[in-house]
């Protein structure tokens, strides 16, 4: 920000972008961030991130798309610069923005969900994510900069993954 307090219209659109579409930024850091510090450290790299690229965003895509992209590669980037592993933590249920279920059986479906989900990898996240977000492959695949067909079989192959993960956790429970 400059000192002399004006804004440029480049300044407000920016503001205005970040402050319809702040929800996509907040669902990445919680599907990545697992502590409040790193949630707030993580939230303001994806916001730095995004003003730097934002005057070379040519509007080729949605700004939805294109925010998701930003927001996903950098909180996977600083994943790969953290020198120790963090802590593991549940998947919050706001996070997928899953509604509250009043059956027993849904809740237990629904944390056995969020427990598989917690054993997939970063990418494996984001896929899953985007997915729950109804997002087609084309969306996907611009956000996640892979062809739609690699959306498909990368879907598929975590599905199949989940499947595994709730079987097995299922058979430890029984």
């Amino acid at each position: 920000m400059r000192l002399t307090g004006q804004i440029t219209s480049m300044e407000k659109d920016f503001i205005a972008m970040i402050n319809t579409h702040r929800g996509i930024i907040y669902k990445v850091c919680n599907l990545y961030g697992h502590e409040k510090d790193y949630k707030e450290d993580l939230f303001q790299e994806i916001v730095l991130q995004l003003w730097k690229s934002f005057p070379a965003f040519r509007q080729e895509s949605m700004i939805s798309t294109w925010m998701y992209r930003v927001a996903l590669n950098t909180a996977i980037s600083s994943f790969r610069r953290a020198k120790k592993k963090p802590e593991s933590q549940s998947l919050s249920m706001a996070a997928l923005e899953i509604p509250d279920m009043t059956d027993a059986d849904e809740h237990a479906r629904s944390a056995m969900l969020e427990s598989a989900i917690q054993q997939l990898t970063k990418i494996e996240k984001a896929l899953v994510m985007l997915y729950l977000e109804e997002k087609s492959y084309r969306e996907i695949s611009e956000i996640m900069g892979i062809t739609q067909s690699n959306v498909g079989v990368k879907l598929n192959r975590t599905k199949s993954k989940l499947e595994k993960i709730i079987k097995a956790d299922n058979n430890e429970h029984r």
